[in-house]
């Protein structure tokens, strides 16, 4: 028989758009599955059973038919997820489940733990390692006490920090990033070129966060290098993000309008294997399983430092994750298909 796979997407997040794509693009490519297709209201986070075709949730109108609410279980003996018809109560029985969420209530643990919770097996980053790479400023003590190098950066818990902690700021130099700690796609994220702006970029990052970071800007191209794989591991090719602006935010990503990503990234392969091998540790330390996307940058003096890992990375054609697996030889069917064996 046919595994039953549940694909979220959807969700509270400000990437809700990013991840319909996304789940479209893995629904499409996935053909030796039964796939029930779940979808998460962004309003109010209501958990819907989507029974229409997957254009729907690319064009985004899937929540005009959605109308089967579910509930997961919390029996684990049941594995899956409740809806009640015409007052009675069934059961939606899942193998397991494939969250495709980005940012915030979704890629940050949560949901991982409401499946874990109902006994239903995730695909992808668990509880801790979702929640770890989501944090900044704990996912970098984390790499640097393996030895890698990581940005500077000051701690604020809110804005009335500023005054005592101006000076510590202050030998960070300028420019600078202010960002939330926890946030996806650069949402918040402002980098700073002087002091005159700096309290209207930390006021913008905590509309994000309780907790905001000040970090001095590594100069450098981005490096990113998917992985993939629970005991053994498999990396993907690097690629590099070539900027015209100063960093690569929510638009750039989604539109390169002025920005261009490279794969292979145009650096030599002893410093591409570096990568490769500090992405594996990464991984690892974080407690990474079936795959994530730990992102780089590379000094012009041949330093690789740390910048962040993304859980639940585009999963478009054309996104980065999907695109450095393809460069090593398989299609993108082939890399849905291998996460799902891996996982």
């Amino acid at each position: 028989m046919k595994k039953k796979i549940a694909v979220l997407f959807g969700g509270v997040s400000s990437e809700y758009e990013v991840s319909l794509q996304s789940a479209a693009a893995v629904i499409k490519a996935i053909h030796d599955k039964d796939i029930i297709m779940i979808g998460i209201d962004e309003k109010d986070g209501t958990w819907f059973l989507h029974t229409g075709n997957v254009e729907e949730i690319a064009d985004g109108t899937w929540r005009n038919r959605a109308e089967i609410r579910l509930y997961p279980s919390l029996n684990k003996q049941e594995h899956g997820f409740i809806y009640w018809e015409k007052g009675d109560r069934k059961l939606l029985q899942v193998d397991a489940a494939l969250p495709i969420l980005h940012g915030r209530n979704g890629e940050d643990g949560t949901v991982q733990g409401v499946l874990e919770l109902s006994g239903i097996k995730v695909i992808g980053c668990g509880v801790l390692s979702s929640a770890l790479c989501m944090d900044k400023v704990r996912a970098d003590l984390l790499v640097s006490s393996a030895g890698i190098q990581v940005a500077r950066h000051i701690v604020l818990h809110e804005e009335e920090e500023m005054d005592r902690k101006m000076e510590d700021i202050r030998t960070l130099g300028y420019p600078l990033f202010v960002k939330p700690v926890k946030s996806g796609s650069s949402f918040g994220i402002t980098c700073v070129k002087e002091e005159r702006k700096l309290m209207e970029a930390v006021h913008r990052a905590f509309a994000y966060d309780d907790t905001v970071v000040v970090e001095e800007k590594i100069d450098g191209v981005e490096i990113g290098c998917a992985v993939m794989g629970r005991k053994k591991l498999v990396t993907g090719v690097p690629d590099e993000i070539v900027l015209s602006t100063d960093f690569f935010d929510y638009e750039e990503k989604y539109t390169l309008k002025t920005s261009k990503i490279l794969v292979p990234a145009e650096i030599s392969d002893e410093k591409k294997q570096e990568i490769q091998e500090k992405a594996k540790v990464i991984y690892r330390l974080l407690d990474c399983r079936d795959f994530a996307r730990v992102d780089f940058f590379l000094k012009e003096d041949g330093t690789v430092y740390f910048n962040e890992v993304n859980t639940i990375p585009g999963f478009t054609s054309h996104s980065r994750f999907p695109k450095m697996m393809c460069e090593t030889g398989m299609t993108f069917v082939e890399v849905i298909a291998k996460l799902l064996e891996v996982a």
